[in-house]
């Protein structure tokens, strides 16, 4: 069935041009992103209907515009809650959307109170504090060394080399430079020394299923020991992806197991990604999900993912979209 489906995100350029920099605008789609969706939709057979950022698209509810479907990927610029404005005015309109609600994309935004969540549910994650203040280092109950990264980023921002404390005494200035500089708190966790993966996920509830799991490999140009910013807007030359099997490795089997299981006790819909990393026994914990997870075709992790498996971009975005009509259906 064909149906009519808005497009809402967040474009680079248009912010950049506001005058908001390269770091604040991380998180935020290209072009290149929002053409392909755009075509894919196309080749689906839907009639694909471009609308913006959720300013734009406040003006064209209030307008009387409605759609089949909105595929949601707008992020929003300001506000813990901002990845649930749009999903939020949608649902005010009783417009349906694929990804999570506004519920989901709040609580996952924050690190620590998804680390609650997915703590109580039983999913493997490590330990951690959320530090409020500098002051509130000093209650940290694990031993060093520590990684420290804002409570509410995305895109690796805010994690540098600067990220793994190894001193008591540094620990405190170190979060006091955080505090200042991204205005929320931050998460202290016990640094990780082990591999790190990245799971795909795509459908809702008991039907979700894992796409596949890469790990990613820090090349000797990379910052070492961690995935951060700058390697993220350097991969091409500072990462190496590498597709991993769960019947060929242990390890990768306990990590889409802990992935899968994450998914589902956050409510998470349609398609994203889990982010995991070893301790120093090899066991893979939970670090954070993303449920708006970037989907240009060349170089997000989500498509790269489904490359790597043999699975087209169009299947990708086939998947997304018939996750939210059968999701739906059962609403109905």
């Amino acid at each position: 069935m064909s149906l009519t489906i808005g497009l809402t995100y967040d474009l680079r350029s248009a912010y950049l041009a506001e005058g908001y920099s390269e770091e604040e605008t991380a998180e935020f789609d290209q072009e290149a992103t929002i053409e392909a969706i755009e075509a894919t939709l196309a080749e689906l057979g839907h009639q694909p209907e471009r609308i913006g950022h959720g300013r734009q698209l406040a003006a064209a509810l209030v307008a009387g515009r409605r759609w089949d479907l909105v595929f949601n990927i707008a992020e929003g610029m300001h506000g813990i809650g901002r990845e649930a404005q749009v999903p939020a005015l949608l649902d005010l309109y009783r417009v349906p959307y694929t990804f999570s609600d506004p519920l989901v994309l709040s609580l996952t935004l924050h690190k620590g109170l998804t680390k609650r969540v997915v703590r109580d549910a039983g999913v493997a994650t490590a330990d951690f504090l959320v530090a409020e203040r500098p002051e509130d280092a000093a209650a940290v109950p694990f031993a060093p060394p520590w990684f420290i990264k804002p409570v509410a980023e995305g895109t690796g921002k805010g994690i540098t080399p600067a990220s793994i404390v190894r001193d008591r005494e540094a620990l405190a200035p170190a979060c006091a430079q955080l505090l200042a500089r991204y205005c929320q708190p931050v998460l202290i966790e016990p640094y990780l020394p082990g591999r790190e993966f990245t799971t795909g996920i795509v459908g809702t509830g008991a039907r979700a299923e894992v796409l596949g799991t890469i790990e990613v490999q820090l090349l000797d140009s990379a910052e070492p020991g961690l995935y951060s910013y700058a390697n993220k807007e350097g991969w091409r030359t500072r990462v190496r992806y590498r597709l991993l099997r769960p019947e060929d490795d242990p390890v990768v089997a306990a990590a889409e197991a802990t992935a899968l299981a994450a998914w589902r006790a956050l409510g998470c819909r349609d398609g994203g990604r889990v982010d995991l990393r070893c301790d120093t026994h090899g066991r893979p914990l939970f670090l954070e999900v993303n449920p708006l997870a970037g989907i240009h075709p060349d170089h997000s992790d989500l498509p790269i993912i489904c490359r790597l498996r043999s699975i087209p971009y169009r299947e990708l975005i086939r998947r997304i979209v018939d996750s939210a009509r059968i999701r739906l259906a059962g609403d109905q």
